[in-house]
Protein backbone atom coordinates (compact mmCIF):
# COMPACT_ATOMS: atom_id res chain seq x y z
CA UNK A 1 0.00 0.00 0.00
CA UNK A 2 1.31 3.38 -0.94
CA UNK A 3 1.12 6.65 0.85
CA UNK A 4 -1.85 8.91 0.62
CA UNK A 5 -2.57 10.14 -2.84
CA UNK A 6 -1.74 13.82 -3.24
CA UNK A 7 -4.76 16.01 -3.58
CA UNK A 8 -7.17 13.69 -1.78
CA UNK A 9 -9.08 14.63 1.30
CA UNK A 10 -7.48 14.07 4.71
CA UNK A 11 -7.79 10.56 6.08
CA UNK A 12 -6.99 7.11 4.82
CA UNK A 13 -8.61 3.92 3.62
CA UNK A 14 -9.55 2.54 7.05
CA UNK A 15 -13.32 2.51 7.63
CA UNK A 16 -15.02 3.73 10.78
CA UNK A 17 -14.72 0.68 13.03
CA UNK A 18 -17.02 2.38 15.54
CA UNK A 19 -19.99 2.08 13.19
CA UNK A 20 -22.47 -0.77 13.48
CA UNK A 21 -22.05 -1.61 9.80
CA UNK A 22 -18.30 -2.12 10.10
CA UNK A 23 -18.67 -4.13 13.30
CA UNK A 24 -21.26 -6.38 11.67
CA UNK A 25 -19.02 -6.99 8.66
CA UNK A 26 -16.08 -7.86 10.93
CA UNK A 27 -18.14 -10.31 12.98
CA UNK A 28 -19.57 -12.04 9.92
CA UNK A 29 -16.10 -12.30 8.35
CA UNK A 30 -14.73 -13.74 11.59
CA UNK A 31 -17.45 -16.37 11.68
CA UNK A 32 -16.70 -17.36 8.09
CA UNK A 33 -13.03 -17.72 9.03
CA UNK A 34 -14.00 -19.92 11.98
CA UNK A 35 -16.04 -22.15 9.66
CA UNK A 36 -13.10 -22.49 7.28
CA UNK A 37 -10.77 -23.42 10.14
CA UNK A 38 -13.26 -25.96 11.47
CA UNK A 39 -13.74 -27.53 8.06
CA UNK A 40 -9.99 -27.71 7.49
CA UNK A 41 -9.13 -29.08 10.92
CA UNK A 42 -11.74 -31.77 11.59
CA UNK A 43 -11.80 -35.02 9.63
CA UNK A 44 -14.84 -36.46 11.41
CA UNK A 45 -18.27 -34.92 10.74
CA UNK A 46 -19.29 -35.67 14.31
CA UNK A 47 -16.53 -33.40 15.61
CA UNK A 48 -17.35 -30.51 13.29
CA UNK A 49 -19.97 -28.69 15.36
CA UNK A 50 -18.07 -28.78 18.66
CA UNK A 51 -14.94 -27.64 16.83
CA UNK A 52 -16.89 -24.85 15.10
CA UNK A 53 -18.33 -23.64 18.39
CA UNK A 54 -14.90 -23.53 20.03
CA UNK A 55 -13.21 -21.85 17.09
CA UNK A 56 -16.06 -19.35 16.69
CA UNK A 57 -15.73 -18.30 20.31
CA UNK A 58 -11.97 -17.96 19.94
CA UNK A 59 -12.00 -16.08 16.63
CA UNK A 60 -14.87 -13.81 17.67
CA UNK A 61 -12.98 -12.74 20.79
CA UNK A 62 -10.06 -11.69 18.61
CA UNK A 63 -12.36 -9.91 16.14
CA UNK A 64 -14.32 -8.05 18.84
CA UNK A 65 -11.25 -6.92 20.77
CA UNK A 66 -9.43 -5.85 17.60
CA UNK A 67 -12.49 -3.88 16.46
CA UNK A 68 -12.74 -2.18 19.86
CA UNK A 69 -9.03 -1.30 19.73
CA UNK A 70 -9.28 0.12 16.21
CA UNK A 71 -12.36 2.11 17.24
CA UNK A 72 -10.52 3.53 20.25
CA UNK A 73 -7.56 4.47 18.02
CA UNK A 74 -9.74 5.93 15.31
CA UNK A 75 -8.65 9.55 15.69
CA UNK A 76 -4.87 8.99 15.71
CA UNK A 77 -5.18 6.47 12.87
CA UNK A 78 -7.17 8.97 10.77
CA UNK A 79 -4.18 11.32 10.76
CA UNK A 80 -1.88 8.74 9.17
CA UNK A 81 -1.19 8.08 5.52
CA UNK A 82 -2.55 4.97 3.81
CA UNK A 83 0.63 2.97 4.36
CA UNK A 84 1.17 4.01 7.97
CA UNK A 85 -2.48 3.44 8.86
CA UNK A 86 -2.42 -0.01 7.25
CA UNK A 87 0.74 -0.99 9.13
CA UNK A 88 -0.68 0.30 12.42
CA UNK A 89 -3.97 -1.54 11.95
CA UNK A 90 -2.13 -4.74 11.02
CA UNK A 91 -0.01 -4.43 14.17
CA UNK A 92 -3.07 -3.86 16.35
CA UNK A 93 -4.81 -6.96 14.95
CA UNK A 94 -1.78 -9.25 15.33
CA UNK A 95 -1.03 -8.02 18.85
CA UNK A 96 -4.66 -8.55 19.81
CA UNK A 97 -4.51 -12.09 18.43
CA UNK A 98 -1.32 -12.72 20.37
CA UNK A 99 -2.89 -11.46 23.59
CA UNK A 100 -6.00 -13.60 23.17
CA UNK A 101 -3.83 -16.64 22.35
CA UNK A 102 -1.75 -16.19 25.50
CA UNK A 103 -4.89 -15.77 27.61
CA UNK A 104 -6.41 -18.88 26.02
CA UNK A 105 -3.37 -21.00 26.87
CA UNK A 106 -3.65 -19.87 30.50
CA UNK A 107 -7.39 -20.58 30.77
CA UNK A 108 -7.85 -23.67 28.60
CA UNK A 109 -5.39 -26.60 28.48
CA UNK A 110 -3.95 -27.10 24.99
CA UNK A 111 -2.94 -30.42 23.40
CA UNK A 112 0.33 -28.86 22.26
CA UNK A 113 2.92 -26.36 23.43
CA UNK A 114 1.45 -22.93 24.38
CA UNK A 115 4.04 -21.05 22.34
CA UNK A 116 3.23 -23.13 19.23
CA UNK A 117 -0.49 -22.45 19.67
CA UNK A 118 0.15 -18.71 20.05
CA UNK A 119 2.50 -18.70 17.06
CA UNK A 120 -0.13 -20.38 14.87
CA UNK A 121 -2.75 -17.89 16.01
CA UNK A 122 -0.53 -14.90 15.28
CA UNK A 123 0.44 -16.30 11.87
CA UNK A 124 -3.18 -16.87 10.82
CA UNK A 125 -4.23 -13.44 12.18
CA UNK A 126 -1.35 -11.72 10.35
CA UNK A 127 -2.26 -13.31 7.02
CA UNK A 128 -6.00 -12.66 7.39
CA UNK A 129 -5.38 -9.08 8.54
CA UNK A 130 -3.13 -8.39 5.56
CA UNK A 131 -5.74 -9.74 3.14
CA UNK A 132 -8.52 -7.78 4.85
CA UNK A 133 -6.60 -4.51 4.85
CA UNK A 134 -5.64 -5.00 1.20
CA UNK A 135 -9.31 -5.51 0.35
CA UNK A 136 -10.29 -2.35 2.24
CA UNK A 137 -7.58 -0.40 0.44
CA UNK A 138 -8.74 -1.58 -3.00
CA UNK A 139 -12.35 -0.73 -2.12
CA UNK A 140 -11.30 2.72 -0.96
CA UNK A 141 -9.37 3.42 -4.16
CA UNK A 142 -12.36 2.33 -6.25
CA UNK A 143 -14.55 4.78 -4.35
CA UNK A 144 -11.95 7.50 -4.84
CA UNK A 145 -11.91 6.85 -8.59
CA UNK A 146 -15.70 7.00 -8.66
CA UNK A 147 -15.66 10.34 -6.84
CA UNK A 148 -12.96 11.68 -9.16
CA UNK A 149 -14.90 10.56 -12.24
CA UNK A 150 -18.07 12.16 -10.93
CA UNK A 151 -16.22 15.39 -10.17
CA UNK A 152 -14.70 15.40 -13.65
CA UNK A 153 -18.14 14.94 -15.22
CA UNK A 154 -19.53 17.73 -13.08
CA UNK A 155 -16.69 20.06 -14.03
CA UNK A 156 -17.26 19.16 -17.68
CA UNK A 157 -20.91 20.01 -17.19
CA UNK A 158 -19.89 23.33 -15.68
CA UNK A 159 -17.74 24.05 -18.73
CA UNK A 160 -20.58 23.12 -21.10
CA UNK A 161 -22.99 25.92 -20.29
CA UNK A 162 -24.48 26.16 -23.73
CA UNK A 163 -23.11 29.20 -25.56
CA UNK A 164 -26.52 29.87 -27.07
CA UNK A 165 -28.04 30.10 -23.57
CA UNK A 166 -25.44 32.68 -22.54
CA UNK A 167 -25.77 34.67 -25.78
CA UNK A 168 -29.57 34.57 -25.67
CA UNK A 169 -29.52 35.67 -22.05
CA UNK A 170 -27.24 38.59 -22.85
CA UNK A 171 -29.44 39.59 -25.79
CA UNK A 172 -32.49 39.43 -23.54
CA UNK A 173 -30.76 41.64 -20.98
CA UNK A 174 -29.75 44.12 -23.70
CA UNK A 175 -33.35 44.39 -24.91
CA UNK A 176 -34.75 44.72 -21.40
CA UNK A 177 -32.21 47.41 -20.53
CA UNK A 178 -34.03 49.77 -22.89
CA UNK A 179 -37.57 48.53 -22.32
CA UNK A 180 -37.59 47.62 -18.62
CA UNK A 181 -34.37 48.42 -16.71
CA UNK A 182 -35.69 46.99 -13.43
CA UNK A 183 -36.51 43.65 -15.06
CA UNK A 184 -33.12 43.66 -16.81
CA UNK A 185 -31.43 44.04 -13.43
CA UNK A 186 -33.46 41.13 -12.04
CA UNK A 187 -32.41 38.92 -14.98
CA UNK A 188 -28.76 39.88 -14.43
CA UNK A 189 -29.07 38.87 -10.77
CA UNK A 190 -30.62 35.52 -11.74
CA UNK A 191 -27.86 34.91 -14.28
CA UNK A 192 -25.21 35.78 -11.69
CA UNK A 193 -26.75 33.31 -9.22
CA UNK A 194 -26.74 30.60 -11.86
CA UNK A 195 -23.10 31.16 -12.79
CA UNK A 196 -22.08 31.38 -9.15
CA UNK A 197 -23.56 27.92 -8.63
CA UNK A 198 -21.92 26.43 -11.73
CA UNK A 199 -18.51 27.71 -10.63
CA UNK A 200 -18.84 26.41 -7.06
CA UNK A 201 -17.14 23.34 -5.63
CA UNK A 202 -18.48 20.18 -7.27
CA UNK A 203 -18.94 18.48 -3.90
CA UNK A 204 -20.83 21.35 -2.25
CA UNK A 205 -24.16 20.59 -0.64
CA UNK A 206 -27.03 23.04 -0.65
CA UNK A 207 -30.46 23.05 0.92
CA UNK A 208 -33.42 21.88 -1.11
CA UNK A 209 -35.08 25.35 -1.03
CA UNK A 210 -31.86 26.91 -2.38
CA UNK A 211 -31.73 24.38 -5.22
CA UNK A 212 -35.38 25.09 -6.04
CA UNK A 213 -34.68 28.84 -6.01
CA UNK A 214 -31.77 28.29 -8.41
CA UNK A 215 -34.07 26.34 -10.72
CA UNK A 216 -36.66 29.12 -10.56
CA UNK A 217 -33.97 31.68 -11.43
CA UNK A 218 -33.02 29.65 -14.52
CA UNK A 219 -36.66 29.39 -15.59
CA UNK A 220 -37.20 33.12 -15.10
CA UNK A 221 -34.32 33.80 -17.50
CA UNK A 222 -35.70 31.40 -20.10
CA UNK A 223 -39.20 32.83 -19.64
CA UNK A 224 -37.95 36.23 -20.80
CA UNK A 225 -36.71 34.61 -24.02
CA UNK A 226 -39.45 32.06 -24.73
CA UNK A 227 -42.37 34.08 -23.43
CA UNK A 228 -45.74 32.26 -23.37
CA UNK A 229 -44.19 29.23 -25.08
CA UNK A 230 -42.68 28.23 -21.74
CA UNK A 231 -45.29 27.27 -19.17
CA UNK A 232 -44.19 25.96 -15.79
CA UNK A 233 -46.31 24.16 -13.21
CA UNK A 234 -45.00 23.75 -9.67
CA UNK A 235 -46.43 20.97 -7.52
CA UNK A 236 -44.40 20.95 -4.29
CA UNK A 237 -45.97 19.68 -1.08
CA UNK A 238 -44.47 18.96 2.31
CA UNK A 239 -40.80 19.14 1.30
CA UNK A 240 -38.41 19.54 4.28
CA UNK A 241 -36.57 22.86 4.31
CA UNK A 242 -33.54 21.31 6.01
CA UNK A 243 -32.98 18.61 3.38
CA UNK A 244 -29.50 18.94 1.88
CA UNK A 245 -28.77 17.90 -1.70
CA UNK A 246 -25.80 18.21 -4.07
CA UNK A 247 -25.85 21.58 -5.80
CA UNK A 248 -27.09 21.61 -9.40
CA UNK A 249 -28.99 18.35 -8.99
CA UNK A 250 -32.34 19.65 -10.32
CA UNK A 251 -31.53 22.64 -12.56
CA UNK A 252 -29.72 20.60 -15.26
CA UNK A 253 -32.78 18.35 -15.58
CA UNK A 254 -35.04 21.37 -16.04
CA UNK A 255 -32.59 22.75 -18.60
CA UNK A 256 -32.85 19.47 -20.50
CA UNK A 257 -36.63 19.78 -20.43
CA UNK A 258 -36.44 23.28 -21.96
CA UNK A 259 -33.88 22.25 -24.55
CA UNK A 260 -35.55 19.04 -25.72
CA UNK A 261 -39.22 19.58 -24.97
CA UNK A 262 -40.02 23.28 -25.23
CA UNK A 263 -37.66 24.88 -27.76
CA UNK A 264 -38.38 22.49 -30.68
CA UNK A 265 -42.18 22.97 -30.38
CA UNK A 266 -43.63 25.98 -32.16
CA UNK A 267 -46.39 26.20 -29.57
CA UNK A 268 -44.00 25.56 -26.71
CA UNK A 269 -45.01 23.26 -23.90
CA UNK A 270 -45.36 22.67 -20.20
CA UNK A 271 -42.73 21.73 -17.62
CA UNK A 272 -44.02 20.28 -14.36
CA UNK A 273 -41.72 20.25 -11.32
CA UNK A 274 -43.20 18.11 -8.55
CA UNK A 275 -41.96 17.20 -5.11
CA UNK A 276 -43.15 15.12 -2.16
CA UNK A 277 -41.65 13.85 1.08
CA UNK A 278 -42.73 10.36 2.10
CA UNK A 279 -41.27 7.81 4.53
CA UNK A 280 -37.87 9.48 4.83
CA UNK A 281 -37.43 10.06 1.10
CA UNK A 282 -37.53 13.28 -0.93
CA UNK A 283 -39.20 12.56 -4.28
CA UNK A 284 -38.61 15.08 -7.08
CA UNK A 285 -39.69 14.83 -10.69
CA UNK A 286 -39.32 16.95 -13.82
CA UNK A 287 -41.85 16.34 -16.61
CA UNK A 288 -42.10 18.05 -19.96
CA UNK A 289 -44.40 17.77 -22.94
CA UNK A 290 -42.81 16.34 -26.06
CA UNK A 291 -42.56 18.19 -29.39
CA UNK A 292 -45.10 17.08 -32.00
CA UNK A 293 -43.92 14.62 -34.68
CA UNK A 294 -41.90 16.37 -37.36
CA UNK A 295 -40.84 19.24 -35.12
CA UNK A 296 -37.23 20.29 -35.52
CA UNK A 297 -35.80 18.39 -32.59
CA UNK A 298 -32.25 19.13 -31.52
CA UNK A 299 -29.72 16.76 -32.99
CA UNK A 300 -27.74 16.55 -29.80
CA UNK A 301 -28.30 17.65 -26.27
CA UNK A 302 -26.81 17.70 -22.83
CA UNK A 303 -27.31 13.96 -22.27
CA UNK A 304 -24.27 14.13 -20.01
CA UNK A 305 -26.33 16.09 -17.48
CA UNK A 306 -28.64 13.17 -16.65
CA UNK A 307 -25.76 10.72 -16.30
CA UNK A 308 -23.82 13.23 -14.23
CA UNK A 309 -26.72 13.69 -11.84
CA UNK A 310 -27.10 9.92 -11.54
CA UNK A 311 -23.37 9.47 -10.83
CA UNK A 312 -23.31 12.24 -8.23
CA UNK A 313 -26.30 10.75 -6.45
CA UNK A 314 -24.59 7.35 -6.41
CA UNK A 315 -21.36 8.79 -5.00
CA UNK A 316 -23.13 10.78 -2.29
CA UNK A 317 -25.93 8.36 -1.29
CA UNK A 318 -24.98 4.96 -2.74
CA UNK A 319 -27.99 2.75 -3.41
CA UNK A 320 -30.24 4.90 -1.22
CA UNK A 321 -30.83 7.47 -4.00
CA UNK A 322 -32.13 6.78 -7.50
CA UNK A 323 -32.69 8.52 -10.81
CA UNK A 324 -35.16 7.03 -13.29
CA UNK A 325 -36.12 8.19 -16.77
CA UNK A 326 -39.38 7.30 -18.50
CA UNK A 327 -42.65 8.46 -19.97
CA UNK A 328 -45.85 9.35 -18.12
CA UNK A 329 -49.00 10.05 -20.13
CA UNK A 330 -46.88 10.73 -23.21
CA UNK A 331 -44.64 13.17 -21.38
CA UNK A 332 -40.93 12.75 -20.68
CA UNK A 333 -40.14 12.43 -16.98
CA UNK A 334 -37.00 12.27 -14.83
CA UNK A 335 -37.60 11.22 -11.23
CA UNK A 336 -35.20 11.58 -8.29
CA UNK A 337 -35.43 9.92 -4.89
CA UNK A 338 -33.10 11.23 -2.17
CA UNK A 339 -33.00 10.01 1.46
CA UNK A 340 -33.60 12.52 4.23
CA UNK A 341 -32.19 12.62 6.76
CA UNK A 342 -29.08 10.93 5.47
CA UNK A 343 -26.18 10.13 7.79
CA UNK A 344 -23.04 9.64 5.70
CA UNK A 345 -20.69 7.11 7.24
CA UNK A 346 -17.35 8.69 8.07
CA UNK A 347 -14.14 7.09 6.88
Amino acid sequence: MTGQTPGTAPGNFLPNFCSLRSAFVVLVSAELLAMVLALAGEASPADFWPALALRSLYVQWIAVLATVALCALRRPLSRLSHGAAGAAAWTVITLTAAGVAVAATRLVPQPFEPWAFAARTVAVAAIVAALLLRYLYVQHMQRERAVAASRARFEALQARIRPHFLFNSMNTIAQLTRADPALAEAVVEDLADLFRATLADAGRLTTLPEELDLTRAYLRIEAQRLGPRLRVAWDLQGLPDDARVPQLILQPLVENAVYHGIEPAAEGGVITVAGRFRRGTVNLSVRNTRPPPGAGAHRSGNRMAVENVRARLAVRYGDEATLTVGQVDGEYQVRLTIPHPFVEEEA
